[in-house]
């Protein structure tokens, strides 16, 4: 794994050095959209809106919309004035029960690794969350974000799960759910017999992803059978893989340098010229009518 942040953990006076690792990633399978009919990748290029002009990323900033429609831009230089105090420090600001903790709440996971010189402090850190039963509620700043996190102990490893804020909890406003509704006493208990009867400790390796292990059996079948296609390379790109494309390329590149050059000087190109019939030979011009050529004298030995 590679670490995504380095920093460390200010618990109380001991400062913690560790480096930050995710601890979850997706077994998505990785596809591509292309063009049905020859298999070309389909590239999305950013351009303006108000000129249709493509726009390159350092010309790009973001913008804010007010409500009574007015823009504000903003700079990488303005977010930079911005405050972000525990940029490089996961800062515990307490312990609370587990149970306190709404699962809504969170977020991704990752995982914190001691630097070597570390290790005693980090233990002392786990052995403190381990013994208190709690989690340590901190905040720490992520890709340009200031985040609620909490830090508890797995498998021996302090892991730590960035939290939503509270306003980013939506509410449940259901209308039907306020409905008067009435249950018999013998459907729910015909209701709580089913939960018994399916009741299990959680093991979540016993499931598994149908449909992604349907799609890789899918896409194998179709690589046996031999209904592949080779990659195609956009215009200019051809050859780009191999070694004889290098040359051709070149090849290419030569000849039109050449055609542009003698474009340059008001020659014909060199396929034009040969396509055209040859004209007969003109007769010469007399002497008095050819331009003036400036004649080499050669001077005698003295």
């Amino acid at each position: 794994m590679r670490a995504i942040w380095k920093g460390a953990v200010a618990f109380g006076l001991v400062n913690v050095p560790v480096r930050l690792y995710s601890a979850t990633g997706e077994h998505e399978v990785t596809l591509h959209q292309v063009h049905k009919e020859d298999g070309g990748r389909i590239r999305y290029r950013k351009f303006c809106s108000i000129d249709g002009e493509p726009v390159e990323m350092s010309d790009i900033a973001k913008g804010y919309e007010t409500d009574d429609g007015e823009l504000v831009v903003l700079t990488d230089e303005d977010f930079k004035s911005l405050p972000l105090s525990t940029e490089r420090e996961i800062e515990v600001l307490e312990f609370v029960p587990v149970d306190q903790v709404d699962p809504i709440l969170l977020q991704k996971t990752y995982y914190l690794e001691p630097e070597k010189t570390a290790a005693k402090p980090y233990a002392l850190l786990r052995g403190a969350l381990e013994q208190a039963d709690r989690v340590a509620v901190v905040k720490v700043a992520l890709r340009q974000r200031e985040s609620m996190a909490v830090l508890r102990v797995r498998d021996n490893v302090i892991v730590m799960q960035t939290l939503l804020w509270p306003d980013e909890v939506r509410a449940a406003d259901f209308p039907v759910l306020d409905e008067d509704v009435s249950v018999r006493p013998q459907e729910l208990a015909m209701a709580a017999s089913l939960v018994d009867s399916l009741a299990a400790d959680f093991d979540p390796s016993q499931y598994e992803d149908r449909y992604a292990g349907a799609l890789e059996q899918l896409i194998e079948a179709k690589v046996s059978s031999g209904s592949t296609r080779a990659v195609p390379l956009p215009a200019g790109e051809e050859g780009a893989g191999d070694g004889g494309g290098d040359v051709v390329d070149l090849l290419a590149a030569l000849q039109r340098s050449v055609e542009k050059a003698r474009g340059a000087r008001g020659d014909e190109p060199a396929a034009e010229a040969e396509s055209k019939p040859k004209s007969k030979a003109k007769p010469k011009k007399k002497a008095d009518e050819d331009e003036p050529t400036p004649r080499k004298t050669r001077r005698k030995a003295s």
